[in-house]
């Protein structure tokens, strides 16, 4: 039977690069950059609720930080250190090894140090929170959106929402179809790269947790403004555009979760900044709309289908007490 320490010494103990004093003393002690300021996020993973009970632990371990990550790319913030906090149900080694392992690849391939947090027994839940740098005044925030700007999405949306649809046998997707969308759910890509290079060009943004209505909604809510997009334009996998006539995968390219892609607003006179922050960070980019002034009584939302007629949103993303 492994102890806490030993299981934190064995699994989570690893050099740390950015770090003053890392794991093995009562807290870490972290030193963040001259002219910048901290960026912090934490998010939690319930088995049962946001992930199957036998969900692959290495593919697990990659989630629990890439969600974090994707926290601190919709701010335009460097990633610098994590903690980790597991309640387990027994420490099984080979489940640990496995879920260390997808871990920490992820954390050093974006240079993060595991600075402590903590173990215990217990269903099994995950916490991580992430700490990283921006420049002071510098991070993208979520309340900056202007009327007149531009709606952009990286990446392609839906897939991890399909996914889940086939999981619960709502669309009936092939082997090879179930396979490409079920990556876009057990690891998903932090847009870190995108969000650093979009500093300074965008005016606002956040990353799709939740589903991308309801997700853009926080931006329009927090900046006191309203929004147009045009259904036709959002960006879709083959896959999902082959079941676009179906209710659970128009549900999913609107309102389904754990993209982990990024929403944000910038002026039309940056629109080739904004491709040239695409192509650098490696990622599309695809204009959805137009950012709107909000008008009293008004919907804060619109989405036109292809005849310009608005759709009716039936579902507004993700609810984590629904």
């Amino acid at each position: 039977m492994l102890s806490e320490f030993e299981l934190i010494r064995r699994y989570f103990t690893h050099r740390a690069r950015h770090t003053v004093l890392g794991v093995g003393d009562d807290a870490a002690l972290v030193k963040v950059r001259r002219g910048c300021e901290l960026v912090v996020s934490a998010d939690m993973l319930v088995a049962g609720r946001h992930f199957r009970r036998d969900a692959d632990p290495c593919q697990l371990g990659h989630k629990a930080l890439a969600v974090n990550l994707s926290d601190l790319a919709a701010m335009g913030a460097t990633p610098r250190w994590a903690t980790l906090a597991l309640a387990l149900p027994v420490a099984d080694p080979r489940w640990l090894a496995d879920f260390a392992r997808g871990f920490m690849a992820l954390a050093r391939r974006f240079g993060v140090d595991l600075i402590g947090g903590d173990t215990t027994r217990g269903p099994l839940n995950i916490c991580v929170q992430i700490m990283g740098e921006a420049p002071r005044g510098a991070a993208l925030r979520r309340d900056g959106a202007q009327p007149g700007d531009d709606i952009w999405v990286s990446g392609v949306i839906g897939d991890a929402a399909l996914a889940l649809a086939a999981l619960a046998r709502r669309i009936p997707l092939r082997p090879a179809e179930f396979a490409s969308c079920a990556v876009r759910l057990n690891r998903p890509q932090p847009r870190v790269a995108l969000g650093l290079a979009l500093c300074g060009v965008a005016h606002s943004a956040i990353d799709i947790s939740d589903g991308l209505c309801a997700d853009l909604g926080h931006i329009l809510e927090r900046s006191g403004v309203a929004a147009e997009i045009e259904f036709s334009a959002l960006p879709a996998s083959t896959v999902l555009r082959r079941y676009l006539g179906r209710r659970a995968a128009r549900a999913a390219l609107l309102a389904g979760g754990d993209d982990y892609e990024l929403c944000f607003t910038a002026p039309p006179g940056k629109r080739e900044r904004v491709k040239r922050s695409g192509r650098r960070a490696g990622v599309a980019v695809t204009r959805i709309g137009c950012i709107l002034r909000q008008v009293r009584g008004a919907p804060r939302l619109i989405v036109r289908g292809a005849d310009g007629v608005a759709l009716r949103l039936e579902r507004g993303g993700f609810d984590h007490f629904g």
